[in-house]
């Protein structure tokens, strides 16, 4: 099944058709399967009934009004605050390492669907014609900004070098391109630093758009915020720099990666000192 919901998100940007009904099997795999139940097919249902009529309406008003609802959904998908879904946990408690700290990862059903529900939006979400010209340079710099800001992660001691070659390599990136970056991507870059970016100075959007991406991590405590922020630059830049969505996912899975093989993950726990 989410082999089937990453395909249908792999062919979202080229065939629309393909891709939903692709999903739609997935939906209907994930009922049997009881990944969704009731309530997520309640909302789903609702969802589509939304879609159409912001489709058939050609009125300012109610399409911005119905657009609201359309994020607000979103917000709700990426924050797993619908009920009805029952993502399934993959890794439970696992250490990358002895000295990083244990995590649970999940491949994420709700998270998936925003990419489906902001293209409603915004057709150019995935890609837009309206980016400056770049030089090689450009490029290398965003490059070495994925490891200089590793470093400085351990250099504030949020992290620390520890080389990894975890069995559940697979995994991990099926799940961050798929079922997290794509999403979060979408939300940040594709839609809200392209929308604000059609109202105010581009530079401004990414900062703003940078900003909320950092805020949403607020869970992890305040170093997490700010390394995410810088993150959220990267992404933003690559987007910004490239008018193509799956330029800043490979810049946010890439990130991600080199942040597993190389360092402590998630983080780094000090463990207690024994005399």
């Amino acid at each position: 099944m989410w082999y089937l919901l990453a395909l249908s998100l792999l062919v979202l940007q080229f065939n629309k058709k393909i891709s939903v009904i692709l999903l739609m099997v997935t939906a209907a795999v994930g009922a049997y399967t009881q990944v969704l139940d009731w309530r997520a097919l309640t909302f789903m249902a609702g969802l589509a009934i939304i879609a159409g009529a912001y489709c058939k309406f050609s009125g300012k008003v109610p399409r911005t009004l119905l657009e609201i609802l359309l994020v607000l959904a979103s917000v709700g998908l990426m924050l797993h605050l619908i009920p009805g879904f029952h993502n399934l946990r993959v890794l439970e408690g696992v250490r990358a390492g002895p000295e990083s700290a244990p995590f649970s990862m999940y491949y994420n059903f709700d998270k998936a669907l925003v990419p489906f529900v902001l293209l409603i939006c915004l057709k150019s979400l995935f890609t837009t014609d309206t980016r400056p010209r770049t030089k090689p340079w450009h490029w290398m710099a965003l490059v070495v900004a994925v490891p200089v800001l590793l470093m400085v992660a351990v250099a504030l001691g949020g992290l620390k070098v520890e080389l990894h070659q975890p069995q559940w390599l697979f995994q991990f990136v099926l799940a961050n391109i798929f079922f997290v970056s794509l999403a979060e991507e979408a939300l940040f870059r594709g839609y809200l630093q392209q929308r604000l970016s059609s109202v105010m100075h581009p530079v401004l959007a990414l900062l703003i758009a940078s900003l909320l991406f950092g805020g949403m991590h607020y869970a992890g405590g305040s170093l997490l915020v700010i390394f995410a922020t810088l993150a959220g630059l990267i992404y933003g830049l690559a987007w910004m720099l490239s008018g193509r969505l799956w330029v800043a996912v490979l810049f946010h899975v890439g990130l991600n990666l080199c942040h597993l093989l190389f360092f402590t993950y998630p983080m780094w726990q000090r463990l207690p000192h024994i005399s």
